[in-house]
């Protein structure tokens, strides 16, 4: 199963092979540090700044092509606003990081092909 789907990134950029590299690498960069801030908020049920990370994350996985984790993202900002919902939190976390996991183990083998 594909986790990303790189069309719209080629799009955006062009087909810029240098370009869509530095995207993948920044994201790639990136995964960690967004997984640990959701924990982190999650944890301490700073669910005001779980949904400001959860927006930051939605722009990159969206750019990857990662159209239902965005939505699950946007979903998740949104219900810590409104203050709904916090049974699923976690849960929308957990797949977050197993998702983003998958997907760079494969943008891993797409930077492989953009050489």
């Amino acid at each position: 199963m594909a986790y990303t789907n790189l069309d719209y990134l080629r799009n955006i950029t062009g087909g810029d092979t240098e370009s869509m590299r530095e995207i993948i690498l920044l994201f790639i960069e990136q995964v960690p540090e967004f997984i640990g801030k959701l924990r982190k908020h999650l944890i301490e049920k700073n669910y005001p700044e779980l949904g400001k990370e959860a927006h930051k994350a939605k722009s990159s996985v969206m750019i990857l092509g990662m159209n239902d984790l965005g939505h699950d993202l946007k979903s998740l900002q949104l219900a810590t606003i409104s203050g709904t919902g916090e049974e699923n939190y976690e849960k929308q976390v957990i797949r977050f990081e197993k998702e983003c996991e998958l997907a760079v183990a494969e943008l891993q083998e797409e930077l492989l092909k953009l050489k």
